[in-house]
C-alpha cells in the first residue's frame, strides 16, 4: 500500500510514506500513512465531482476558525500511474489521532445537537465557498428525476424501478413535496453528521470526519437530518427514535438560542424522514420482503405528521 502512494505524497506532500496505518474502502478509498519526515496524514481517492472543491474549502474554514476537524493539507489532485485508482482526485489531511465514538449515555441527543449547532454557528456562508451542488442522494430530495428516489452513490440500481413496499414509495413522494416547497434559505453544514463520523473525549467533541458530505441545505433541514441518524455507527447502530429525534431538535433550538418556527420544525422532521426513507428503501433491494423497512413502518405515520407532508 505504501509504495502506491509514494509518487503522489513525495509529489504533493514533499515527502513519501513509510508506513500504512489504516486503510479502508467503501465510496472512496482512505489510508492512513506515517511519511518519511514523520508527519502522519490520511490520503482520500474517489472520483472526480466538482462539488469536491466546495466540500475541501469548507474543511478548511472550519479547521481555521478554530472548529475540530481535520486540517486540509492538498486537493484535490488527480492519482496519475496504474492500478485501480489511476484517475480518480486526492485530497489530503492531518490524521486527529485518539478521540472515541460517544458511549451509551442518555444525554447523547442533546450533545450531538450542541455539537451540531457548534458547526453551523462557524461554517462559511454558502457565497464564500464554491457550489456544493449537487447534494448528495441521501440529502437529495431536489434531484431532477419526477420520480421520487434519486439514483444511490453505493449501489448501481435504479430505485424507481425496484416498486414497493408502496407505503415507502408514497412516503417519497409526499416528503419531497414537503421540502421542495420550503423557501427557508440554504447555509453550509455537515449532511451526514452520524455517530461513525464524530469522535469525542468524554462529553467533549473531539473531531467530525467526513468533509466531503459537506452540503448547503436549510439549517433546519440539517439538523433534521441528523436528529434522526445521529445514533448510526455508534454503540446502538440504529436510527434515532421520534423521542430521540425530538430531544435532539430541541437541544439543537436551545444551543442556537432560538426556537424552531413552525415551517423550521416541519422542514426538519421532513428532511429527517427523507433520510430514513431513503435508506429503507436501499435496504429493500437486499431484503425484497419489506423487513428491513419494518422499524420505519411504526414511525412513518408520526413523522408524516410533524412534516405537515
Amino acid at each position: 500500500m505504501v509504495g502506491e502512494w509514494s509518487t503522489w505524497c513525495g509529489e504533493w506532500l514533499g515527502s513519501p510514506p513509510v508506513e500504512t496505518l489504516f486503510d479502508h474502502a467503501h465510496l472512496s478509498t482512505v489510508v492512513g500513512l506515517r511519511l518519511a519526515d514523520g508527519r502522519e496524514v490520511v490520503v482520500k481517492a474517489r472520483a472526480f465531482e466538482h462539488r469536491l472543491a466546495g466540500c475541501l474549502e469548507v474543511q478548511r474554514r472550519l479547521h481555521q476558525a478554530g472548529f475540530p476537524c481535520p486540517e486540509p493539507l492538498v486537493g484535490p489532485k488527480p492519482l496519475d500511474g496504474q492500478g485501480p485508482l489511476r484517475g480518480q482526485v486526492v485530497t489530503a489531511e492531518a490524521l486527529v489521532p485518539d478521540g472515541s465514538v460517544l458511549p451509551p449515555r442518555p444525554d447523547a441527543p442533546e450533545l450531538f445537537a450542541a455539537a451540531l449547532a457548534r458547526l453551523m454557528k462557524t461554517a462559511p456562508s454558502t457565497a464564500d465557498v464554491p457550489s456544493l451542488a449537487p447534494a448528495p442522494p441521501w440529502n437529495g430530495w431536489d434531484h431532477d428525476d419526477p420520480r421520487p428516489w434519486p439514483w444511490p452513490d453505493d449501489m448501481d440500481v435504479d430505485l424507481n424501478d425496484r416498486p414497493g413496499p408502496g407505503w415507502l414509495d408514497e412516503t417519497a413522494r409526499r416528503v419531497r413535496t414537503r421540502l421542495r416547497r420550503s423557501t427557508l434559505p440554504e447555509v453550509v453544514g455537515h449532511g451526514d453528521f452520524e455517530s461513525q463520523n464524530i469522535r469525542w473525549n468524554g462529553a467533549t467533541l473531539h473531531v467530525v470526519h467526513d468533509w466531503d458530505s459537506a452540503v448547503a441545505r436549510p439549517e433546519a433541514a440539517l439538523a433534521g437530518l441528523a436528529a434522526a441518524v445521529f445514533p448510526l455507527g455508534g454503540p446502538k447502530d440504529r436510527p434515532a427514535t421520534v423521542a430521540e429525534t425530538e430531544r435532539f431538535l430541541s437541544g439543537y433550538a436551545r444551543s442556537r438560542g432560538r426556537h424552531w418556527t413552525r415551517e423550521e420544525s416541519e422542514v426538519a422532521w421532513a428532511a429527517g424522514l427523507w433520510v430514513l426513507a431513503f435508506n429503507a428503501k436501499k435496504a429493500t433491494v437486499a431484503r425484497p420482503d419489506g423487513s428491513a423497512a419494518a422499524r420505519l413502518t411504526e414511525e412513518a405515520a408520526e413523522r408524516l405528521r410533524r412534516a405537515d407532508a
